[in-house]
C-alpha cells in the first residue's frame, strides 16, 4: 500500500512539473522565432493575430512567412503586394483557383457571401489588410472555415493557402474598390 501510495504521489509531482514547465513555455515571448505569438505585438517583434470568430489570439508558424513581402508584413500588418500589377494577377488566379468565386462573385462584390471591397465590411477589421488576412487564414463564425496552410483541412498540414497566396488574393480585392487596407 505504501509503494502504491508514494507511486500515486510521484506521479502527481512528476506531472506538476511536467505541467508547469509546459505553461512557462507558453508564458514566454517567440525568442526562437518558432511561432508568431499572440504576444508578438506586445514585445515588438511582430503583429498579433486575432480570430474573426472571437478575437482570441492565434498563432501562425513564422515559417510560413518565406517571402520578404510575407516577412514585411508579419513585422508591420501592411500588404506590400497592393498595387503589384503581377501579384495581383497571381492573387486572381489564386481567388479563382479556390472557389472563392462561388460565394464572393466573381469580382468580389458579393454573392452569396459578403462583397469584400468595400466601403463596408460584413466584418469591419476587413478594412485592413491584417484584419483580412485574419479573417481568410482563420475563417468566419459565418459559414467561410479557414483558408490557412494546415487549417483549411487539418488532416493535411499541406492544404490550404500559403501567405503569400493569401496577401495576393487580398491585393486583387483591394484592386477592386478604393481602400488599399494599408492606411
Amino acid at each position: 500500500m505504501q509503494k502504491i501510495k508514494s507511486s500515486v504521489i510521484s506521479i502527481v509531482l512528476l506531472s506538476s512539473i511536467v505541467a508547469c514547465d509546459n505553461n512557462s513555455n507558453k508564458a514566454a515571448p517567440a525568442a526562437s522565432g518558432d511561432k508568431a505569438t499572440a504576444s508578438a505585438g506586445a514585445n515588438g517583434k511582430g503583429i498579433t493575430f486575432v480570430a474573426t470568430q472571437d478575437g482570441a489570439p492565434f498563432e501562425i508558424d513564422t515559417a510560413l512567412f518565406t517571402t520578404p513581402e510575407a516577412k514585411e508584413f508579419l513585422s508591420t500588418g501592411k500588404n506590400p503586394y497592393v498595387g503589384n500589377q503581377d501579384a495581383i494577377a497571381k492573387g486572381k488566379k489564386t481567388y479563382q483557383l479556390y472557389s472563392c468565386t462561388q460565394c464572393h462573385g466573381p469580382a468580389a462584390q458579393g454573392q452569396v457571401g459578403p462583397g469584400l471591397t468595400g466601403p463596408d465590411y460584413r466584418y469591419p477589421k476587413d478594412a485592413t489588410n491584417k484584419g483580412m488576412f485574419e479573417t481568410i487564414w482563420h475563417g468566419t463564425n459565418g459559414g467561410m472555415g479557414a483558408k490557412g496552410k494546415g487549417l483549411m483541412d487539418p488532416s493535411d498540414p499541406t492544404n490550404g493557402l500559403t501567405v503569400d497566396e493569401t496577401l495576393q488574393i487580398i491585393a486583387w480585392v483591394r484592386s477592386h474598390g478604393s481602400a488599399t487596407g494599408n492606411e
